[in-house]
């Protein structure tokens, strides 16, 4: 296949308008994708569990998707580097559709965090090779970010429709169709970036790549283990067991670190690390990913199972959170390249996070539904400003070589964050509410009712609700309404406790902020990457 150079039809812009709209849909139909799965299945996911009854899995359907996404984003955030991005963006999209389809298929939760690993694969595929294709199109910092406004218009949408739609597709046609939903998007997609996403690539050179398969191994080990070690901690306490996983994760991180010091072509290139505005800007991305999918994953339990609204108000509740991620982006793409320091957005971005975090730690059942989408408005605005300019900051200050291996890395940190904050937020909601339950039912003299309260899914599932009123009656007992709301009380506290630990992350990312060294988003002409 012939290379050659691809001339810059303005400044900053590698195609004519005509052709960066048809590949800017592409990319956004894929960036859709991507955010029906979150919001949809977020929903979703407290009706799932309650219908395949695995609790102690709620955080392993978010937390699996994640981890292997984590692997995956480096590895073909590189090879996108090496051998261009649009085959992989290709490959991602027909792997993350067809393991949606195993999702809907699955019957029972440990079917459903596999399908949701080969999920994350595909996931990670995107995100390592859709969102490095945008610099690609647009060199220039500032065309890049109002093309970018296409592209955030597309998650907004998806953002908008996608709380209240999973929480309808849950309530009248069941919670498999929050992942068959994937199918028209995938295919309209796949459409679009097979036939106008241009194939480029920025390293012309076709030495012999050698993927860092050791190195990705070695992530995987862990992480897992230690993301198992946060689980099995707080729900059988120090044992053996916990002791040889907390030895695997510090041998597999310490050998992690030495192997990447000295691998030729490492997926962690420490390097970037040792970069100071690189490496804080990493840091954000893994305090902001942590805050950000503990209130997205447990916002909408605390509605359904501890306020008691049905999917689709919880829906509608929850839709102001992902809508105005995508406003506050189009929002701090009209202002950041306006003021003097743009840094200051991440400092905003940052405390609005930190604001909804602590709200929602302090909702109750009684609070209007008004006051509780002003609360998910000012975590998305904040997110708003975070995510767009984290990435663009890092785009600018790795430089063209790097920019693929750069963005993947942030994408990477974030997801990291986010598993371990789904995990943490996760393991502390069932200690607490498990140690709720139990002393609400000691103290009534109903332990015999204790394996089935024990799952907070009984919460959610309103069939099951009735069958244990009923087996209540049956026992000639007529305090299971009240013992049941105690339970309702004991999840809203434990969600409460797991979103305020988020709250303080968001802080300890706002006084990180400081050490973000000034960044400058100035137009500068750069050469185009070689097309083929």
């Amino acid at each position: 296949m012939a290379v050659h150079t691809a001339p810059q039809h303005s400044r900053g812009q590698l195609l004519p308008f005509r052709e960066s709209l048809l590949a800017m849909l592409g990319i956004s139909f894929v960036t859709m994708l991507v955010a029906f799965d979150q919001t949809v299945v977020g929903t979703a996911l407290p009706t799932i569990v309650a219908e395949l009854r695995g609790f102690e899995l709620y955080a392993w359907v978010a937390t699996s998707y994640l981890l292997t996404s984590v692997i995956t984003v480096p590895i073909f955030g590189r090879l996108g580097d090496y051998f261009g991005r649009k085959p992989f963006v290709i490959a991602s999209i027909v792997v993350f559709t067809g393991a949606s389809v195993l999702c809907g298929a699955a019957n029972s939760m440990l079917f459903l965090v596999l399908a949701r690993a080969l999920q994350g694969i595909g996931g990670g595929m995107l995100v390592g090779t859709a969102f490095a294709c945008i610099p690609d199109l647009f060199p220039d910092s500032v065309v890049r970010l109002r093309w970018q406004v296409l592209m955030s218009s597309a998650f907004g949408i998806a953002n908008a429709i996608g709380p209240s739609l999973g929480g309808f597709l849950t309530q009248y046609y069941g919670w498999r169709s929050a992942f068959y939903v994937n199918l028209p998007v995938g295919l309209l997609s796949l459409i679009f970036v097979w036939r106008y996403l241009p194939h480029l690539r920025h390293i012309k050179t076709r030495s012999k790549i050698r993927l860092d398969w050791p190195g990705s191994l070695l992530i995987a080990v862990a992480l897992g283990a230690l993301q198992l070690l946060v689980e099995s901690l707080s729900q059988h306490g120090f044992s053996m067991g916990v002791a040889a996983l907390a030895v695997l994760a510090a041998v597999a991180a310490v050998g992690l670190w030495k192997w990447e010091a000295r691998a030729e072509q490492p997926i962690l290139p420490l390097d970037m690390f040792a970069n100071r505005s690189l490496a804080a800007l990493f840091t954000l991305s893994l305090l902001g990913g942590f805050s950000m999918f503990s209130l997205i994953f447990y916002a909408p339990l605390l509605l359904q199972g501890g306020f008691g609204l049905s999917p689709k108000d919880a829906g509608l509740v929850v839709t102001p959170l992902v809508v105005f991620i995508t406003i506050g982006s189009i929002v701090n793409g009209r202002i950041v390249t306006r003021i003097r320091r743009p840094n200051a957005m991440l400092y905003v971005g940052c405390a609005l996070l930190a604001c909804a975090c602590a709200g929602t730690a302090l909702a109750t059942r009684v609070m209007p539904h008004a006051l509780l989408m002003g609360l998910m408005m000012l975590g998305g605005v904040g997110l708003g400003f975070v995510l767009p300019n984290l990435t663009v900051f890092a785009q600018e200050t790795a430089g063209r070589e790097h920019l693929g291996i750069a963005t993947a890395l942030l994408q990477s940190l974030r997801m990291i964050g986010g598993m371990f904050g789904t995990a943490a937020t996760g393991t502390l909601i069932t200690h607490l509410y498990a140690r709720g339950v139990h002393e609400a039912l000691t103290a009534g003299n109903a332990m015999q009712w204790w394996r089935t309260m024990r799952d907070p899914q009984i919460l959610v599932n309103r069939d099951a609700q009735r069958s244990l009123l009923d087996a209540f009656a049956h026992a000639g007992r007529g305090d299971g309404a009240a013992l049941l709301e105690l339970a309702r009380e004991a999840l809203v506290t434990a969600i409460h406790a797991g979103i305020a630990v988020a709250a303080v992350v968001a802080l300890v990312a706002l006084w990180q902020c400081r050490r973000v060294p000034h960044v400058s988003i100035t137009r500068r002409a750069q050469s185009a990457p070689a097309a083929e």
